[in-house]
């Protein structure tokens, strides 16, 4: 018996629209905003909940400490905490709002996650993402090693590998640049890592608006990591109009499960030969949903969220369902599509909506919250319990978030050391719930 798991990050109490993801179109739309941390977070909750409502095993991943006062240290502001958050919003200012983004709830990005049926050595590997390309990001994968140790724990079971290095010639995007085909999830897979562009070689496909993130070369490392067989690897190129478009991770424009692999026609450079490719080291028929140019455009490709999606296979259930932001509902054009999808002879039978609008406008949709891990039954029983959400542990969680998050943050708010001591208190008394003692570096 086996099932994929998927981890939602908890929304974090610094959640603020600091629009720091160049290439993220919702973010940069959204930047400066008064967001709403509490109920952004019961968003999530709520989300993780329905999804459990359909059947289905429920996850979580925690915060980060933010702001992150180790890296303003780092960079040169000394004295206790307050002194620290006032020095570097009077000198720095973007430098404090980068340490106090709540970006980890995106935790696609958290790492790349291979399932023991795919590596040589028939244990679960995790390599945690250096999400190089941008500051907020790169300080994160630290704390996220360190929390993917404390859930899964058992090294009979699972392998962990520290983030690729830092740089520009290894950035690594975690899972929202990966796929993964299987006709279960404990079967051997196919795996489809996607990439922006050659570190080390000439790029013929470029883009002219915005950075690629994932490097071929990291994508490779990753794989060589994980103990991939060669034959069961497959290597795509984004193409640069999608990135162009707003798309800065693959799973803007693609989402798969099992054998099914719903995507954009335009979202690789050669989409024909990917499918062939695919194809040739799939052991089974894949199913391939190619969403036309003249049906959804790009543009409201990434203005909906279309493919940010979940694409989950509910039990006891013919086919697949899909799981879409409200934005998608709302589009005309994305919506005219959906309708006629579930007549498609395709399979995704279900679409269902949830509202993450919180996220959203910060540039992140429902396949952005959750990092997907395909486990045994035995590996499941090794995962640490308390990050498997219960109706006990969803009742914490709510009046936690109730009692210690922010109705609304500005971004003025971020200069005011009680934000930071308000957020401490929080994550303090998170890791009482989680059994986790002093994880956070505050509390050391």
């Amino acid at each position: 018996m086996s099932t994929e798991i998927n981890f939602d990050g908890l929304i974090g109490p610094s959640h603020n629209y600091g629009g720091l993801s160049h290439g993220n179109v919702a973010s940069k739309n959204n930047a400066l905003r008064i967001s709403q941390p509490k109920k952004a977070a019961l968003q999530g909750l709520q989300k993780m909940n329905y999804l459990r409502s359909l059947g289905l095993e429920q996850g979580v991943l925690l915060p980060q400490q933010r702001p992150h006062l180790p890296t303003l240290r780092a960079l040169g502001f000394m004295g206790s905490d307050r002194e620290i958050i006032e020095k570097a919003s009077n000198q720095a200012p973007e430098v404090l709002a980068q340490c106090y983004s709540a970006s980890s709830m995106w935790t696609a990005n958290a790492c790349t996650v291979s399932p023991s049926a795919d590596s040589r050595d028939g244990r679960v590997h995790f390599t945690s993402a250096n999400l190089s390309s941008m500051f907020h990001r790169s300080i994160e994968h630290g704390n996220t090693s360190a929390l993917l140790r404390s859930i899964f724990s058992n090294d009979a079971h699972f392998v962990h590998h520290d983030a690729l290095p830092a740089g520009n010639h290894f950035g690594d995007e975690g899972a929202a640049n990966h796929n993964r085909f299987a006709t279960e999830y404990d079967s051997a897979g196919v795996q489809l890592f996607v990439f922006g562009r050659y570190a080390f070689r000439e790029n013929r496909h470029t883009t002219a608006k915005f950075p690629t993130r994932q490097t071929f070369e990291a994508s490779q490392a990753i794989a060589r990591l994980h103990q991939l067989n060669d034959d069961r690897v497959v290597y795509a190129q984004q193409n640069p109009k999608i990135v162009d478009a707003g798309a800065f991770h693959n799973d803007v424009v693609s989402v798969s499960n099992l054998n099914a692999f719903f995507m954009h026609e335009e979202a690789f450079v050669d989409s024909e030969a990917l499918r062939h490719e695919l194809s040739e080291k799939f052991e089974g028929e894949l199913a391939f949903v190619v969403v036309p140019t003249e049906q959804v455009s790009l543009e409201s490709a990434v203005k909906s969220y279309l493919f940010n999606s979940q694409l989950i296979k509910l039990p006891n259930e013919e086919g697949m369902a899909l799981i879409l932001p409200e934005e998608s509902r709302e589009n005309s054009q994305v919506y005219n599509y959906l309708q006629g999808l579930e007549n498609q002879s395709s399979p995704i039978k279900q679409v269902k909506f949830v509202d993450v609008r919180q996220s959203m406008q910060n540039g992140g949709g429902p396949a952005c919250l959750r990092l997907r891990v395909a486990l045994t039954q035995d590996e499941v029983n090794a995962v640490n319990p308390r990050f498997l959400l219960d109706d006990a542990l969803l009742d914490t969680l709510n009046v936690w978030v109730s009692k210690h998050y922010r109705d609304e943050i500005q971004p003025a708010d971020l200069s005011d050391p009680s934000l930071a001591e308000e957020n401490f208190a929080a994550l303090d008394e998170l890791t009482q719930i989680f059994d986790l003692g002093s994880f956070y570096e505050f509390q050391r």
